[in-house]
C-alpha cells in the first residue's frame, strides 16, 4: 500500500469514500459491523462476521456511520442463494427477511450469542438454554401486513419507505399464501390509493380471514406470528406452572385475547387477574369464559394505571406478562420494596428491553431461575425469550 493512499484511509471518513474491512460482529439490527481504517464504526446490511469486502460510505449519524458492500471478497462459508426472490439490498428489493442470505444454524447461532452478550452483566450464562428452533423456516408466518398503493402492492425496500412489489412470500402459510395471491389479483385498485401523499394503505391478513374480507387500514387481533413455536412457548408455560400451588392468585399483564390465559385457566388456577389495555381484546377475552379469570382493562402504558394495579392485584404472588417490543417501562411501579411476586414468567419480543426490565425483576429480589430463548421468525435478527424468576428468599 503506497503512503499516499495510507493518508487517503486514515483521514477523517466522507460520503461516497470506498474503502475495504472484514466483519467483525452484528449489531443488534441484524447489520454487519465494520471498522474503517481511520476507527470509526459502519454498520453494512447484507454481511455476515468474518466475510470480507470493499465498502461505500452512504452516510453518518453521531459517532458511527453506514455503509452498503460493493464487493465481497471473501464470503462466510454459510452464505448460500435467498430462497425468495425478493430477497435483496436494491431499492426494489424486500427488506423483511434480513437474513435469508445465511443458512439457518448460522442464524441461530448468531441469536444466541447476542442474548447471552446482552445478558453477560447477570452472570446467568448457565442458566440460558440453547435457542429453540423453529421447526419451519419457510411456510410458517401467520400473519402479515402488506403495503399498497392501490397500484402495487408488497412490503417494505430494504431500508426505504418505499414499496417493494411482491408476486409470492415463501415465509407466509399456504392459507396466506393463497390470500396474498387472491388480493394481487384484483389489482389495480382505487379504493386501497393512499390518502395521504407519500403513504401507503395496509391490508392485515391471517389464516382467520379471506382476501374479500380485508378492511383497509385496520389491523388483525395479535397473535403469535408462528403457531409451532407459539405451541412451544405455551408448553413451556405449562410446564413450569404446574409445578405451582393452584391456590395462589395470579396476575397476568398484556394479556391480549386469551394465549396465555387459557394455559394458566386450563394449569387449574382459581384467580386470575388477566390485564389488558385494548377493550376490544378484553371483551375477547371475557366472551370465552375461562375458568378462574377476571379481565381488567387498564392502560399499562400509564405509570398511574400501573401503580393502581397494586392494590387491584393485591392478594398475586404470581406475575406473568408478555409486553410489546417496548417491554413493560412502569414495571418498577408493580413491585413496590416489599411486594408478593414470588414466581414471575416474561415472555419477551426484545433482548434491549428485556435486559432493562429485568434489572428492575432482579434488583426487587427476583432471580432467574432459567432463560429460552426461541426463533420466532427464521431469517430475520428478532430473537423471543422466555424467562423464570423466583424470589431469592
Amino acid at each position: 500500500m503506497n503512503q499516499a493512499y495510507k493518508i487517503h484511509l486514515m483521514r477523517k471518513p466522507a460520503l461516497n469514500d470506498q474503502f475495504t474491512a472484514t466483519v467483525r460482529d452484528l449489531g443488534t439490527d441484524g447489520r454487519g459491523i465494520v471498522g474503517h481504517p481511520s476507527g470509526q464504526v459502519f454498520f453494512v446490511a447484507g454481511v455476515w462476521p468474518g466475510e470480507s469486502g470493499k465498502f461505500r460510505i452512504t452516510g453518518f449519524k453521531q459517532r458511527f456511520g453506514f455503509a452498503q458492500l460493493i464487493e465481497l471478497l471473501q464470503p462466510s462459508p454459510s452464505r448460500m442463494a435467498p430462497p425468495c426472490s425478493h430477497h435483496g439490498l436494491a431499492e426494489r428489493d424486500c427488506g423483511g427477511c434480513a437474513w435469508q442470505f445465511i443458512d439457518y444454524p448460522a442464524q441461530l447461532q448468531a441469536k444466541e450469542k447476542r442474548v447471552r452478550s446482552a445478558l453477560s452483566r447477570f452472570a446467568i450464562d448457565e442458566k440460558i438454554g440453547t435457542i429453540h428452533a423453529s421447526p419451519h423456516t419457510l411456510g410458517y408466518r401467520n400473519r402479515a401486513q402488506f403495503k399498497t398503493d392501490g397500484r402495487q402492492l408488497g412490503f417494505v425496500a430494504a431500508g426505504s419507505n418505499r414499496i417493494a412489489p411482491i408476486a409470492g412470500c415463501p415465509v407466509l402459510t399456504p392459507i396466506n399464501q393463497a390470500t396474498l395471491h387472491a388480493l394481487l389479483g384484483t389489482l389495480p385498485e382505487p379504493g386501497w390509493h393512499p390518502q395521504r401523499k407519500g403513504t401507503w394503505t395496509t391490508l392485515d391478513v391471517d389464516e382467520g380471514i379471506t382476501a374479500e374480507q380485508i378492511v383497509p387500514n385496520q389491523r388483525r387481533p395479535f397473535r403469535q406470528g408462528n403457531d409451532a413455536q407459539n405451541t412451544f412457548m405455551r408448553e413451556w408455560l405449562t410446564t413450569r406452572l404446574d409445578t405451582l400451588d393452584k391456590a395462589r392468585a395470579v396476575t397476568e399483564l398484556f394479556a391480549g385475547s386469551g394465549n396465555f390465559t387459557q394455559v394458566i385457566s386450563a394449569a387449574g388456577f382459581q384467580r386470575i387477574h388477566a390485564i389488558e389495555g385494548v377493550a376490544a381484546s378484553v371483551a375477547q377475552l371475557t366472551g370465552q369464559k375461562l375458568h378462574g379469570v377476571e379481565g381488567h382493562c387498564r392502560n399499562l402504558f400509564l405509570e398511574a394505571d400501573c401503580t393502581r394495579l397494586q392494590g387491584d392485584t393485591a392478594e398475586a404472588s404470581i406475575l406473568v406478562l408478555d409486553p410489546p417490543r417496548d417491554g413493560f417501562k412502569y414495571i418498577a411501579a408493580l413491585l413496590p420494596k416489599k411486594h408478593r411476586y414470588r414466581d414471575v414468567f416474561y415472555a419477551s419480543c426484545d433482548v434491549a428491553t428485556f435486559t432493562r426490565d429485568l434489572q428492575v425483576l432482579v434488583d426487587s429480589g427476583l432471580e432467574v431461575q432459567e432463560l429460552q430463548p426461541l426463533d420466532l421468525f427464521p431469517h430475520t435478527p428478532h430473537v423471543e425469550l422466555l424467562c423464570w424468576l423466583r424470589a431469592d428468599t
